[in-house]
């Protein structure tokens, strides 16, 4: 099973590409994607993060299935 996880901004510039295909196994919450992905590239650790799963926040706990998106990048503030 795989997860399609995109980066935007800053993180595709660290990562050096826009998206990957990160295998997982059944019964994985989005949190752990997420996690693994900052083990892989720790330089993204440097960075404040968000992530949504298949365009929704909030979604760390919800267990991911085969082709769903995660997509990272980094937290903006308005003015």
């Amino acid at each position: 099973m795989k997860v399609n996880v995109l980066f935007f901004g800053a993180t595709a510039d660290v990562v050096g590409k826009r998206s990957l295909d990160v295998p997982v196994e059944d019964g994985t919450p989005a949190g752990a994607v997420f996690d693994q992905v900052l083990s892989d590239f720790p330089q993204l650790k440097g960075h404040k993060l968000l992530y949504s799963v298949n365009q929704e926040y909030g979604a760390g706990g919800k267990i991911v299935g085969d082709g769903d998106e995660l997509a990272i990048f980094t937290a903006v503030s308005g003015g």
